[in-house]
């Protein structure tokens, strides 16, 4: 069993940064692909950014290439996510992921979720 806990989510204004933290508890993290998520109000869950268990591989949407960084410490047991360049349309809930496949360059098959941190970008 995994649990995962965000941290790092605020308010910012366009332009800026904010850099997210998941830490996950349980034996397992190295093994895991780690990934972001984000949710907006009255929109799906939308992929944001993957890395693999070694740190070797990255994946991105178009949408955030550019803009955000995925990283991961295994001695640490965490995963941050670094976004610079921020827009209003980046407000949201933002999940971490653990345990799961990369099919196309996007998770699948996700194992386990965090509770999310806010991200609000104002204009």
């Amino acid at each position: 069993q995994v649990q995962l806990v965000e941290s790092g989510g605020g308010l910012v204004q366009a332009g800026g940064s904010l850099r997210l933290s998941c830490t996950a508890s349980g034996r397992s993290f190295s093994g895991y692909n780690m990934g972001w998520f984000r949710q907006a109000p009255g929109k799906e869950r939308e992929f944001v950014a993957a890395i693999t268990w070694s740190g070797g591989n990255t994946y991105y949407p178009q949408s955030v290439k550019g803009r955000l960084t995925i990283s991961r410490d295994n001695a640490k047991n965490t995963v941050d996510l670094q976004m610079n360049g921020l827009k209003p349309e980046d407000t949201a809930v933002y999940y971490c992921a653990a345990d799961f496949f990369v099919v196309n360059g996007r998770p699948s098959r996700i194992t386990y979720w965090g509770q999310g941190t806010q991200v609000t970008v104002s204009s």
